[in-house]
């Protein structure tokens, strides 16, 4: 690819297998007289899952420093990164990003009378349903929620856990409020007619569907699992509380709930917030590295 597409430079993502990969294929464009360099941008689960097996991590830690340059999509990543493994290589921290075109509020009242046709608040979550996003504890806080604020939870995604955590609701006697959607294309229209966002994962090294409910000017209540708090930012854009403690998550909830002015506050500061992390602004940062690459 890089010789009959003429590529300049490889971006790669996860440092195994991808960047493995590509340090191979460097190696043997090299001996053709061929250089191409490489940029491997690092996300979580190469670094704190796969990487600390220790059968892993000269793998992980070779592909790091064969690099010419390496991202990490938050702080706490690379301060993992660098604690876990040796690393010789500066890593760079560029965010995940968010697409504006995609990810904006929709006029979907139609939808949200469909679903709460009293008036209630609906909550969503959205995940791959496995056990590290702790959906339990999303459940124990809309139970204690619905007993101050009429409320609706929308569960989107699949996985591992939906079967079990629908029974779970039934045995909680929540389930007439819960709807589990399943995996839906266009996400955003959910997000739009969404009043809050719950994510508490044990672990999360950035959080990128808060980020793109922000997006959605819906703010978050979240755990402080690993990266979430550098994108829910604590009292502003929604809270952050302890990973499992659902009272706590349940009166932030309620509190941003409790009344209209409240409410709208919160949401213009997620959508602030999310500003940030705008396409063009991320998109940027990788373009600057490529350029510098590129030169060198």
């Amino acid at each position: 690819m890089v010789k009959y597409e003429g590529l300049d430079l490889l971006h790669v993502h996860y440092a195994i297998p991808h960047a493995i990969a590509a340090y191979t294929a460097r190696q043997i464009l090299a001996g053709e007289g061929i250089t191409i360099p490489v940029v491997t941008t690092l996300h979580g689960t190469d670094i704190t899952l796969v990487g600390r097996d220790s059968t892993f991590e000269p793998a992980v830690t070779f592909s790091i420093n064969n690099s010419d340059a390496v991202t990490a999509v938050s702080q706490y990543l690379k301060d993992e990164t660098c604690r876990y493994f040796k690393i010789k290589k500066d890593i760079h921290v560029i965010p995940n990003f968010v697409d504006f075109e995609r990810f904006s509020k929709k006029s979907k009242e139609h939808f949200k009378i469909a679903l709460a046709p009293n008036g209630e608040k609906i909550l969503v979550h959205t995940s791959n349903f496995r056990a590290i996003k702790r959906i339990d504890d999303i459940l124990e806080v809309f139970k204690i929620l619905r007993e101050t604020v009429p409320a609706k939870l929308l569960l989107v995604g699949d996985g591992p856990e939906r079967s079990r955590l629908e029974l779970l609701s039934r045995s909680m006697g929540i389930s007439q409020d819960v709807r589990f959607l399943g995996k839906i294309e266009a996400v955003e229209e959910v997000l739009s007619i969404a009043d809050l966002f719950l994510l508490t994962s044990g672990k999360e090294s950035f959080g990128l569907a808060a980020l793109e409910a922000m997006a959605c000017q819906v703010p978050v209540i979240s755990s402080d699992a690993e990266g979430i708090p550098e994108v829910n930012v604590n009292g502003v854009t929604g809270f952050v509380s302890a990973v499992g403690d659902v009272e706590d998550m349940a009166r932030n909830a309620i509190e941003i709930l409790k009344d209209e002015a409240t409410h709208k506050k919160f949401k213009q500061a997620a959508y602030d917030r999310a500003k940030e992390f705008d396409l063009s602004i991320i998109m940027g940062m990788y373009e600057n590295i490529y350029k510098s690459l590129v030169k060198r």
